[in-house]
């Protein structure tokens, strides 16, 4: 379980993962439906944050345009489950599938560059994605994109649109989702990518093909991030191309910045950080962007790893030389 928290052991990493999972199931019964939604959308942006994470904590790969398999997902089940009243099933692979593919074919382009390069490059690839998704309006509904969208309808005695049932249904698959990733990054896979982070001439002198390593680091990264926008949709039951914008790309960005890079509980927690400072500074202020903008700049300055560098350095603090 190494990365997931600097220096914490497996057997620790364990039991925080239980008794924040414990937690979680319990937030139902103290919660009202208003601050249930709010966590609803942490927890589904903290997937899309850890997915981002894969690229650029564990890989060394900086992207803005992470967004696009977001909002290609979305796109995905919002269309098939309004437009051909598919299940949540086969909408919900459909567009994990259709995120993956598309990210298999960017990747194919954006793979052969590199630093501010590669950085560029999904930013321009992302706004082709963004740009479709504005101007085919016949399909996507163009700016005013695709309202109603249905919720999932499970052979189950309560109903999905209560913020409840719906509220479980999220929670099962970000932690498997979760799972899923803490397997990957624990793996033999997972040291690779570190070992690319740190030097890729090493790992190519080593034998890896370092090309295939990160194309397949991308399609997984963009799995999971389509899984996102997929639970995304169903929560809001909208999807417009503010989905797929740069904004977007961003704000993932700066979740895993503010967190940690290079672990998951940092981009879970910068996630959970911004979205419920968004939901507190804008109840204030119309200027509660420029509010966030100091945040960052004062993360940058004095915490510099992230909240997890922050709980890290506090930690030795307490517990002396």
């Amino acid at each position: 379980m190494t990365n997931l928290l600097p220096h914490m052991s497996g057997r620790k990493f364990a039991v925080i993962a239980l008794i924040g999972t414990a937690v979680l199931l319990a937030l139902p019964y103290f919660l009202p439906p208003y601050y249930l939604g709010l966590v609803i959308k942490m927890m589904i942006f903290a997937l899309f944050a850890m997915s981002l994470d894969l690229l650029l904590g564990y890989t060394g790969m900086a992207s803005l345009g992470h967004a696009a398999y977001f909002g290609m997902a979305a796109y995905v089940t919002g269309l098939l489950a309004l437009k051909l009243g598919w299940s949540v099933w086969l909408t919900l692979p459909a567009g994990i599938l259709m995120a993956a593919l598309t990210a298999l074919l960017l990747g194919l382009l954006a793979l052969r560059t590199r630093g501010s390069y590669f950085l560029m490059i999904t930013l321009a690839l992302s706004q082709v994605v963004w740009g479709i998704a504005f101007g085919w309006r016949s399909l996507t509904g163009g700016d005013d994109g695709l309202p109603e969208v249905p919720r999932p309808n499970l052979p189950l005695p309560w109903s999905m649109a209560d913020s409840t049932p719906f509220y479980y249904f999220v929670l099962f698959f970000v932690v498997v989702g979760t799972l899923l990733l803490v397997r990957i990054v624990s793996s033999p896979f997972g040291c690779a990518l570190r070992g690319i982070r740190e030097s890729e001439t090493r790992m190519l002198a080593l034998g890896y093909n370092v090309w295939r390593y990160k194309l397949a680091v991308f399609v997984l990264a963009a799995a999971f991030a389509g899984l996102a926008g997929c639970l995304y949709v169903f929560n809001n039951r909208f999807v417009s191309p503010d989905y797929i914008h740069v904004a977007r790309s961003a704000e993932v960005l700066l979740m895993v910045i503010l967190g940690g890079a290079g672990t998951l509980i940092g981009p879970a927690l910068g996630a959970a950080a911004i979205v419920l400072l968004e939901n507190i500074i804008s109840t204030y202020t119309e200027r509660w962007l420029m509010i966030l903008g100091f945040v960052y700049v004062l993360v940058a300055l004095f915490t510099p790893n992230g909240l997890t560098g922050l709980i890290e350095s506090l930690r030795k603090r307490r517990s002396g030389p």
